[in-house]
């Protein structure tokens, strides 16, 4: 039996093409929401979860930041996946035939020039993968689906047109989560490491926190906040940085983070992507 990892959307949504491209050898098992990605792990019924963290183009996804650190689960990977957008139509259809589309309400936006070129109207849809499964289903002449190519491929659709972002640099970036951490690798690219901390209620807590990392040379790629159970005072940080627990240097700035902390969680250390390079 394969193993599996956990995505949220239907099969060809792009967190399935991180699996695939990230995971060749694991069976992809489609998921309704983010938790359930991270209770299919939890409760055994797939080995690593897929999630996406942020988007070149739109920030951060939602509710992953609330939900990475309550979740168990440990970053072991990091993926990258450029989101290039393929116009897809019934078998024997011409781009000429489109007329109107269907995508997630995030990819409409992305091909605004290419549609507006081509006359064609687009609505939004919950999910791009599903709304291909949908037009596979329906066959309804003339309408077309915003979607991976990896759609169009699992429910036998014709690509009419490929790559028609208006901007080709939007990628988002996904972590791969284990229920166990693995921190015996060291990457070719160096290592990232992921953690949360909330700072005490003290003067320039934040300021001062941050110092150790300048001193000790460590650099910060990703610092974040958002707010802790709705509260207006209580606030969390989200920080990536390079290096590994294990380096002296980062041992120290991490020594020191903890002075200024009343909690601090690491959420994983995992090899550098080439994608960063």
């Amino acid at each position: 039996m394969s193993k599996r990892i956990a995505f949220q959307g239907e099969p060809g949504a792009y967190s399935h093409e991180a699996c695939a491209a990230s995971r060749p050898g694991f069976e992809a098992l489609p998921c309704n929401t983010f938790e359930e990605v991270i209770d299919s792990v939890r409760e055994g019924r797939a080995e690593l979860a897929m999630l996406p963290v942020e988007n070149s183009t739109y920030g951060r996804v939602a509710d992953i930041h609330r939900l990475l650190p309550e979740s168990g689960l440990h970053i072991v990977d990091e993926a990258f996946v450029r989101v290039r957008i393929a116009l897809m139509g019934l078998p024997g259809a011409r781009l000429d035939d489109i007329r109107h589309v269907r995508a997630h309400l995030v990819l409409i936006p992305q091909a605004r020039s290419f549609l507006k070129s081509k006359g064609i109207t687009a609505e939004a849809a919950a999910d791009s993968a599903g709304a291909a499964a949908d037009l596979a289903r329906t066959r309804i002449a003339h309408e077309g689906v915003l979607a991976s190519e990896m759609a169009a491929q699992i429910y036998g659709l014709d690509v009419l047109a490929t790559d028609i972002e208006d901007n080709h640099h939007n990628t988002t970036r996904f972590l791969v989560m284990s229920p166990e951490p693995d921190l015996t690798r060291r990457g070719s690219h160096g290592m990232v490491t992921t953690f949360v901390f909330q700072v005490r209620n003290i003067p320039a807590a934040l300021y001062k926190a941050m110092g150790g990392f300048a001193t000790n040379g460590v650099n910060m790629t990703k610092l974040e906040s958002y707010m802790v159970d709705g509260s207006f005072t209580a606030t969390q940080f989200y920080a990536d940085i390079e290096g590994h627990p294990d380096d002296p240097n980062v041992k120290l700035a991490l020594d020191e983070l903890s002075y200024f902390t009343t909690r601090l969680h690491i959420l994983g250390t995992y090899p550098a992507s080439d994608a960063r390079l």
